[in-house]
């Protein structure tokens, strides 16, 4: 067979596609915190934060063409209740991009406009996607999955660059800013709290996620490890400073179902690697990004509170990430340059 053309890649361009800047983007940044301690890592964490800037605009070329071309197949894709909820990986990739440019560049700018249109997209994406959930009756219970948390994810991800940029924004703008950040984090949040309870409900009572959804039940890591760091940026913008110990509080309790929810992920991963129930799909990058956020809310409670522990386990899930993401790549690069990968599954 012949290579896929640009426009068939287009037709049937996964919206799956930009788990992978988000996780990269986390590895480039959780990297760049550990140089800190390894001053060697900078080197990489700078190769990591150019090579994700360049894949992002990359996959934009394709992701833009389907809904410019064959703004059908987008739709059809928009009311799937499973393909939907990757959609928004594309605006969370803008705001994890601009949460990138601030820490390794000082182009301002181009965080700044990174981050807006990330909060306009994602908020527009939030209600499509859950507007045709809602309204309709074709979701069923084996279409619950944490993937349906990756609304609620890009909610949560914008105060962490958003907060960041207020200092440079005009200050008749910040109450405006700030009132995103606590919307975003205040929906995210709430969803969070509902879906949670859902797909623990279908982990009890109905036959688990496997195949190629089996990546997604790391995705829980990913607002375990943003809300309280997002959390505690809001609060560091408000006039209450006693607040900030219960936000610490609540980091470390977080924390810890996050530790617990890593070994039962990595139980239930190794578990259905030897019963050969996880063949490799573009899901697999949902390995990533959770993992990193958890190494994130590590790295940050670490200074926070002054413990070693979470430092060592947030080490481990940086190298687990590395891991990852390294495996994923070269899978990735083989499926892309084989042509395969491009073929939708059904």
């Amino acid at each position: 067979m012949s290579y896929p053309s640009f426009s068939e890649i287009s037709r049937t361009f996964a919206p799956g596609w930009f788990a992978s800047v988000m996780g990269t983007a986390v590895l480039a940044m959780t990297t760049h915190a550990l140089a800190q301690r390894w001053p060697w890592l900078s080197i990489v964490a700078d190769a990591l934060h150019w090579f994700n800037s360049a894949l992002f605009l990359v996959l934009a070329a394709p992701w833009l063409t389907r809904w410019l071309r064959f703004p059908q197949a987008a739709m059809q894709t928009m009311k799937h209740p499973l393909q939907a909820n990757f959609y928004p990986t594309f605006s969370i990739a803008l705001l994890v991009l601009a949460a990138q440019w601030l820490v390794f560049t000082p182009y301002i700018e181009v965080a700044m406009t990174l981050w807006w249109l990330g909060v306009v997209l994602h908020f527009i994406f939030s209600f499509a996607v859950l507007f045709y959930m809602f309204s309709g009756e074709h979701v069923a219970v084996d279409h619950v999955t944490p993937a349906n948390f990756i609304p609620a994810v890009g909610l949560v991800v914008m105060p962490l660059a958003g907060t960041q940029l207020m200092p440079f924004m005009p200050a008749s703008l910040h109450e405006l800013v700030l009132t995103i950040n606590v919307v975003g984090l205040g929906a995210g949040s709430m969803m969070y709290v509902a879906l949670l309870g859902i797909t623990f409900s279908r982990k009890y009572l109905h036959k688990p996620a496997l195949g190629i959804l089996t990546p997604t039940i790391w995705v829980h890591l990913a607002p375990i490890g943003v809300i309280p760091v997002s959390l505690m940026s809001v609060l560091e913008q408000l006039p209450f400073p006693g607040v900030r110990e219960f936000g610490v509080v609540f980091m470390l309790l977080v924390w810890g179902f996050g530790v617990w929810w890593m070994v039962m992920a990595i139980l239930l991963t190794l578990a259905a690697r030897a019963a050969g129930q996880m063949p490799f799909a573009l899901s697999w990058w949902g390995l990533t990004f959770p993992v990193g956020a958890f190494v994130v809310e590590s790295l940050r409670l670490s200074k926070l509170i002054g413990w070693d522990s979470p430092l060592v386990v947030g080490v481990f899930a940086w190298l687990l990430l590395w891991g990852f993401w390294l495996v994923t790549l070269n899978k990735t690069l083989r499926g892309v340059i084989s042509g395969e990968i491009f073929k939708p599954h059904p």
